[in-house]
Parts: C-alpha cells; sequence; structure tokens
C-alpha cells in the first residue's frame, strides 16, 4: 500500500521570524512541500530550503491564484501522493484564515493533519505599534471581526454590538472597508472622537502606522496611501499608542491626532 502524506496547518505569525514557535521554525526549515499564502513575510518565506517545492495559493481583493476549493482540493492529492506537506499561512490558521475549513475537507478525506499555532496579526502588530488590546480603565474586552469586502456586498456586521466604547475592536482586511466601517460606528453610537489605528505591514521592517481617531482614519490612511495587509483597530486602548511606542525606529509613522 503506498504512503498516504500527511498536512501540518503552520500558522507564521504577522511577519517577524523571530515570533515564529519553535516548532513552526523547524518544520518550515524541513518541509518537502510548502503550500503557502499571499500574506507570508519575505523574511519567514526566506527560511524554505532551497530544495523544497513551493506552491503560491494566495489570494488578493478581487483576484484569487487558486480558489478556496482548489486549495482543498490540492492539499488532499499532495498528501495522496505520499507528499508531507506544510501548509504555510499568515497569522494564526485558525483566526480569519479559513485554515479550520481545510482542517474539516482533509478531516473527511483520510489525510492525517497538525495545526501548529501562530501569533495573530491582532496580538502582534498592535504590540508592535504600541497598542495593547485591554487595559485597565480604557478596555475590558476584545472583538475580532473580518473587514474584506465581497464584490457587490456590504459588510455584514452587527454594527450596535460592536459600537462598544469599552472593547477594543479589531478589524482584519479591513482597510478597503474603513469608510463604511468608520461611518457605521459613528452611526451606531461610537463617539467620533475615539481613537483608532491603522498598521501596514505590522512586525516587520516594513511597518508604518496611522494614528488618528475615528472620524479622521480614513483620510490618514489615503493622505498615508497605505496598502494591505493592514490592520484596523479603534478604541481608547489607541490613545496609548504614543506612549507605548517602542518599534517606530524599525518602521514609519504617519500621525494625526490620537487624542
Amino acid at each position: 500500500m503506498s504512503k498516504v502524506g500527511r498536512v501540518v496547518l503552520v500558522g507564521a505569525g504577522p511577519g517577524d521570524p523571530d515570533l515564529l514557535t519553535v516548532k513552526a521554525a523547524r518544520l518550515i526549515q524541513a518541509a518537502e512541500v510548502v503550500v503557502y499564502d499571499r500574506l507570508v513575510s519575505p523574511e519567514i518565506m526566506a527560511l524554505i530550503a532551497p530544495a523544497a517545492e513551493r506552491i503560491y495559493a494566495g489570494k488578493a481583493l478581487g483576484h484569487h491564484h487558486l480558489v478556496q476549493d482548489e486549495i482543498n482540493a490540492l492539499l488532499v492529492d499532495l498528501a495522496q501522493a505520499g507528499r508531507d506537506v506544510v501548509r504555510l499561512k499568515g497569522g494564526d490558521s485558525f483566526m480569519f484564515g479559513r485554515g479550520s475549513e481545510e482542517a474539516l475537507h482533509l478531516a473527511r478525506h483520510g489525510i492525517a493533519f497538525e495545526v501548529v499555532p501562530g501569533i495573530s496579526a491582532a496580538a502582534g502588530c498592535s504590540s508592535y505599534a504600541g497598542i495593547p488590546l485591554t487595559h485597565r480603565g480604557l478596555a475590558t474586552g476584545v472583538q475580532f471581526v473580518p473587514g474584506h469586502l465581497r464584490e457587490g456586498h456590504r459588510l455584514d456586521l452587527d454594527w450596535d454590538k460592536l459600537a462598544d466604547p469599552d472593547t477594543t475592536l479589531v478589524i482584519y482586511m479591513g482597510l478597503h472597508s474603513l469608510p463604511e466601517t468608520s461611518t457605521q460606528l459613528i452611526a451606531a453610537g461610537l463617539p467620533a472622537d475615539t481613537p483608532a489605528a491603522a498598521i501596514e505591514n505590522g512586525t516587520t521592517p516594513r511597518q508604518r502606522r496611522v494614528v488618528g481617531t475615528l472620524a479622521t482614519l480614513v483620510e490618514l490612511t489615503r493622505a498615508a496611501k497605505l496598502q494591505a495587509p493592514t490592520l484596523i483597530v479603534i478604541g481608547r486602548v489607541v490613545s496609548l499608542a504614543d506612549e507605548l511606542d517602542w518599534f517606530s525606529g524599525g518602521g514609519q509613522d504617519t500621525e494625526g491626532p490620537s487624542k
């Protein structure tokens, strides 16, 4: 009977290779086949052995190199051909990474798999931007939501629940939908002067951080010409960004009024 391979879903974290878990770094360096996403940083891609096969499965706004069903089928086909595969995904595979969908597909096809967690973009990028997700007296909780827009569709979010001044709101892939996000949150009652930040390429030498308010962040990001990947953080904790800024020497800041 021919050997069936296995698939390891590896979270690559937000970009800084030093933030990889020991297990993730070991698996990446020893990989035979790596199926990787667009958000895996060049520094982490450089850890892959030259002899390893690299298969790009990235997605960008309005353009998917492979659609999700094709990625699912690819992983099964590789494993059934006896290949051991590292499925490398930015951040954490189970945090808006569709890793659970891939794991379910593998499980339902009898393919052995393992999940190696990664530091999520919310935790990594906010820390490198000097923004704690919770802080006594400023935020008692955190809400994580996706902000990507499907073509022809508006964001399907409960704005009344998200407009909580005691909670930090973290929006993944939220740059292009930021105008709608700002308008809807203000309409739902979140004060327009709520501190807000956008973090591009967080944790990498290319990091740029824009700090303003819910009302000003759209124009600030446009003026700075921020590009994806950009994480949006909204809440009173952003008011600490200047005092807790420890990383701006490794990147760039475009500051607006943060208070």
